[in-house]
């Protein structure tokens, strides 16, 4: 099928290149000139892994083509994906949605004859109703220009296994030919008996906030437990191995640490919740705002626990930061909270020097106050704390003997759960971590 793709950032650009490689023909629309460029180039602007090989069997096969050009796009595809970021708007809890708007209204002027365009980005309940009056009003092909909404589940760092290999598809089509195109798209995957739902727009639209509201809202339950577990005396990491043994609780994303961040959780439940609230129904999601809270707090937690390691006062301190992306196997740091601990802490004073695998060209734009090593070793040479906050398997597996020849002190902070506290107490090191008392 000929397919086109508006947009290509993360989202855009993975299925985009994924789309191709099934098979379908797909042309890919963006404004950034530099974006387009370096990916028909074959290189991919941001990090995931085994996309850049994707990308190039993508190119290889011709199946894949890049334009900035709404009419060469509108005239090309049968099948057109909104794949434009819904970031929080400024100064309030609510999505900006001037990107999937501006997309939609650019488009259906051009579309001169049937086809389907769907959207994938992540909206508040009743976006899809909206654009669905603006589409039919702006396109010549009017009722025959149909919307439908397929809302993506994207984890960085697995893209391609959640767009090939998905754990669902959810299909938002109102009445027409739309179910049809779409499962014609989907066909490899329904093939591989990947579960479908099919449903109205409004549901398809409400799965994706349901689901990052849940999954926030287990990562801030074992992390509400970690801050009774400090206070008392407890094992968190025991007492999350307790939990995950109750198959009606499970293990997965029962983590105690620093919480979350990125482009997606944080934005999404404070989107849902000002959504639900302009729906006279804030009072059923009001526990997300705690969700919030809690999420933040251990920011501010860890704050604390490196100015208790470094003698009580940060003011000239020295402290190496290990980790800036949100989470390791991803160049991301939007809502990172690696980098707002590590902004907090120069905020009081401290030299603060972070390494990160991936995310330092991404951190140095975002926090030019900072600075910046190419390794571990180096980051950590004269530091009087070592906090790790990204837990990225290199940092794990650091030789706390080794590194505790560099520092001035071996004091480290481990705001992940990932380091072996006996092991780097017998290496000498005063070790603190959250959740531990």
């Amino acid at each position: 099928m000929r397919l086109t793709v508006i947009g290509t950032g993360y989202l855009g650009a993975t299925h985009a290149i994924c789309m191709a490689v099934l098979g379908h023909d797909v042309l890919a629309l963006d404004r950034d000139g530099e974006r387009l460029a370096a990916l028909a180039a074959g290189r991919v602007p941001f990090h995931e892994p085994g996309l850049p090989e994707m990308l190039r069997k993508a190119l290889d096969s011709g199946r894949l083509r890049f334009t900035d050009d709404v009419a060469e796009v509108a005239a090309f595809g049968e099948v057109h994906f909104v794949c434009t970021g819904t970031p929080q708007l400024a100064g309030s809890m609510g999505a900006d949605l001037s990107q999937v708007e501006g997309a939609v209204a650019a488009l259906a002027p051009h579309l001169e004859r049937p086809c389907l365009v769907v959207g994938k980005s992540t909206v508040p309940v009743g976006t899809a109703q909206r654009l669905a009056g603006l589409l039919a009003g702006l396109a010549p092909a009017g009722a025959a220009a149909e919307l439908a909404w397929n809302p993506e589940f994207l984890r960085e760092g697995h893209a391609i296994e959640d767009t090939l290999r998905p754990s669902r598809l959810v299909l938002g089509v109102a009445a027409g030919t739309a179910r049809a195109v779409l499962e014609a798209v989907f066909a490899p995957l329904l093939a591989a008996q990947v579960p479908c739902v099919v449903t109205d727009l409004a549901t398809a639209e409400l799965v994706k906030g349901a689901a990052n509201s849940f999954l926030a809202t287990k990562i801030s339950f074992i992390n509400a437990m970690a801050e009774v577990c400090e206070a008392s005396g407890a094992d968190v990491h025991q007492l999350a191995a307790a939990l995950a043994l109750d198959d009606r609780i499970g293990g997965r994303f029962l983590k105690p640490g620093l919480g979350f961040g990125g482009g997606c959780l944080p934005k999404d439940i404070r989107a849902f919740v000002h959504r639900a609230e302009e729906l006279g129904t804030g009072r059923s999601v009001r526990f997300l705002r705690e969700v919030d809270d809690i999420n933040r707090r251990r920011r501010l937690r860890t704050v604390e626990l490196v100015r208790e390691q470094a003698g009580g006062d940060l003011r000239g301190a020295r402290v190496c930061v290990l980790g800036a992306a949100f989470k390791p196997h991803s160049d991301d740091v939007r809502d990172a909270p690696a980098l707002e601990v590590a902004q907090r802490l120069h905020d009081e004073g401290a030299r603060v020097v972070v390494v990160d695998p991936q995310a330092l060209d991404n951190a140095r734009r975002t926090h030019p106050d900072l600075e910046y090593a190419d390794s571990a070793l180096e980051a950590a040479a004269g530091a009087r704390v070592v906090a790790l906050l990204t837990e990225w398997d290199q940092f794990r597996g650091l030789d706390p003997r080794r590194l505790g020849e560099v520092v001035a002190q071996r004091a480290v902070v481990d705001a992940r759960g990932a380091l072996d506290p006996d092991a780097w107490r017998a290496a000498g090191w005063s070790v603190r971590a959250l959740g531990a008392a």
